[in-house]
C-alpha cells in the first residue's frame, strides 16, 4: 500500500523491526547484559524520535507568531488589535476542538470517510509500539514510534495553521465572534474529515493503487484553509473603498511592512519544522533532504515573485516578495520528500509567478483578500499537490511514472475542494443568518479595534489626571 507517508512510514517500520530482531537474537544467544543493551537501543530510538517530533512541533507552533505579524503588518493600524487577538485565540480554539473531536475524526479507527473512535484522546493505545505490535484505536498513525501525545501535539499545530489561514483573508470586516465560531468548526469537523481521507487511512490513501500523496499538507492543511478563506471573503464582500465603480481596485496599504517582513521570516523558519518534522522520526538523511528542498523552493519563490512583480507591476513589490516566499513554501509542502533539489527549484519558480498573478486576478474578480492568503495557500496548495504528480522521482510524469499519479492528485484536490467549499458555505451561511458575519459600515470605518475590541494598538498619547494635578500644584 502506498500512502502519504509511504517512504518514511516504511523507514520507521524497518528501523523498529531491525531493532526488534536484534533484541530477539540477543535474547536467544546472549546474556542478560546484552539484552539490556538491546532494550536500551529501542528506548533511545523512541527518545530521539520523540524529541525531534516535539521540537518540530514547537517550530510549527511558533508560526502562529509569523501569521500574526504578516496579517497585522499587511492590514491597517486601526484593526491591529483585532487581528492579533484572532491569531492569539485561534490556537486555544484549535487545542480544545482538536482534542475533543478533531484528532479522533482524523486518525481514529472508523471507515473510509471519517474516524469513529478516540474522542477526547481516550481509547486503547500502546504507542510507541508500531505495525504488528500496535494495539489501539489510532491505527492510521501507528506507523510512527513516538508516544500518542507526541503524535497529537504535532498534528494539533498543523490543524491550528489551517484555521489561521482564514483569518487574513477575512480581515478588517468580519465580526470577532463569527471568526471564532468558524475556526472552531473548521478544526473540529471540516479539517479532520478531509484529513482522514488522506492521512487517516481513508479512501484517498490507496486510491487507484498509488494513493494520494501529500507529505506535509499542501492540500490537507493549506488548500483546506484556502478554500474556507475563499468562501469567507466572497460571503463578506470587499472592504469599504476597496473597489471603484468601474471595478478597478484601490490599494489599501498595510500599516507596517516591517512587521510583515519579520512575520515572513518567522514563517520561513517555522516551515523547517512543518516539512522535515513530518518524517515523525529522527531520520537524518530524510530531514536534511526535506530541509534543503524546502529552503530552495522558498528561495526560488522569492526570485520569481520579485522578477515577475517588477515586470508586471513596474516595481519589485515587497509584499509580493514576502508572499512569493510563502507561496514557494506552500507549494513544496506536499512534494518535499520525493523531489530532487532541481525539482524543488522549479516548483518554487512557478509558485512565485502564480502568487503574483493570482493576487491580480482575484482583485479583478472583486474578491478582497487583504493579505493574499487565498493566492498563497489555496492556489499554491493546489499547485504543490499537482506538482507531486509531475516531479516525484518515483511516480512523477517527468520521471517516467506516467500520468496516474497526476490523475490521483487531481481527484484528491477536487474532492477536498468540493467538500470544503460546501461545508464552508453552509456554516458561513448559518452564521450569517443567526449572528451576522460583517460589522456595520460605521464600525468598519472606525476600525475594529475601537468598535469590536475596545482597545487600540496605537492610542493617541494622553495626559493622565495625576500628571495634570501635579502640574497644577
Amino acid at each position: 500500500m502506498k500512502s502519504t507517508y509511504a517512504v518514511y512510514r516504511a523507514s520507521a517500520i524497518r528501523s523498529a523491526v531491525l531493532l526488534s530482531v536484534v533484541v530477539l537474537l540477543v535474547s536467544f544467544t546472549a546474556g542478560a547484559d546484552d539484552i539490556a543493551v538491546a532494550d536500551t537501543l529501542l528506548e533511545h530510538k523512541v527518545m530521539l524520535d520523540t524529541l525531534w517530533v516535539m521540537i518540530a512541533g514547537f517550530l510549527v507552533f511558533f508560526m502562529n507568531a509569523g501569521f500574526a505579524l504578516v496579517e497585522t503588518g499587511f492590514c491597517r493600524g486601526k484593526n491591529a488589535v483585532n487581528i492579533l487577538a484572532k491569531n492569539f485565540i485561534v490556537f486555544a480554539i484549535a487545542s480544545l476542538t482538536f482534542w475533543a473531536t478533531g484528532f479522533a475524526l482524523m486518525f481514529g479507527d472508523g471507515n473510509a470517510f471519517l474516524g469513529l473512535a478516540g474522542f477526547f484522546l481516550r481509547g486503547a493505545d500502546n504507542s510507541p509500539l508500531i505495525d504488528e505490535a500496535y494495539s489501539g484505536v489510532y491505527s492510521a498513525i501507528s506507523w510512527t514510534g513516538v508516544p500518542l501525545e507526541a503524535k497529537f501535539f504535532f498534528q494539533l499545530v498543523f490543524a491550528a495553521t489551517a484555521a489561521t489561514i482564514v483569518s487574513g483573508a477575512v480581515a478588517e470586516r468580519i465580526k470577532f465572534q463569527a471568526y471564532i465560531l468558524f475556526a472552531a468548526f473548521l478544526v473540529a469537523v471540516m479539517y479532520p474529515i478531509t484529513g482522514h481521507w488522506i492521512w487517516g487511512g481513508g479512501w484517498l490513501e490507496d486510491f487507484m493503487g498509488v494513493g494520494f500523496l501529500d507529505f506535509a499538507g499542501s492540500t490537507v492543511v493549506h488548500s483546506v484553509g484556502g478554500w474556507a478563506a475563499l468562501v469567507g471573503a466572497i460571503m463578506l464582500g470587499p472592504r469599504i473603498g476597496k473597489y471603484r465603480k468601474d471595478g478597478t481596485a484601490n490599494a489599501i496599504p498595510g500599516h507596517n511592512i516591517a512587521l510583515a517582513t519579520l512575520g515572513g521570516l518567522v514563517l520561513w523558519l517555522g516551515w523547517f519544522g512543518f516539512n522535515p518534522g513530518s518524517t515523525m522520526e529522527a531520520d537524518g538523511a530524510a530531514i536534511a533532504h526535506i530541509a534543503v528542498t524546502t529552503a530552495m523552493a522558498a528561495a526560488a519563490g522569492i526570485a520569481a515573485a520579485t522578477t515577475y512583480s517588477w515586470a508586471r507591476l513596474g516595481t519589485p513589490d515587497l509584499s509580493m516578495i514576502i508572499n512569493g516566499c510563502l507561496a514557494g513554501l506552500v507549494a513544496i509542502t506536499a512534494p518535499c520528500d520525493g523531489v530532487s533539489i532541481e525539482g524543488s527549484v522549479l516548483i518554487g519558480l512557478v509558485a512565485g509567478v502564480l502568487v503574483v498573478e493570482s493576487v491580480i486576478i482575484f482583485d479583478k474578480l472583486r474578491v478582497d483578500d487583504p493579505v493574499g492568503a487565498i493566492s498563497v495557500h489555496l492556489v499554491n496548495g493546489i499547485w504543490g499537490t499537482l506538482a507531486v504528480g509531475l516531479f516525484n522521482t518515483e511516480t512523477g510524469l517527468f520521471y517516467g511514472g506516467g500520468g496516474k499519479q497526476l490523475l490521483v492528485q487531481g481527484v484528491g484536490v477536487a474532492a477536498v475542494g468540493a467538500f470544503t467549499l460546501t461545508a464552508s458555505f453552509l456554516f458561513w451561511g448559518i452564521t450569517k443568518a443567526i449572528l451576522g458575519l460583517r460589522v456595520t459600515p460605521e464600525e468598519e470605518y472606525l476600525g475594529l479595534d475601537k468598535s469590536e475590541m475596545g482597545l487600540e494598538a496605537y492610542p493617541a498619547d494622553a495626559t493622565t489626571p495625576e500628571y495634570k494635578a501635579a502640574v497644577d500644584v
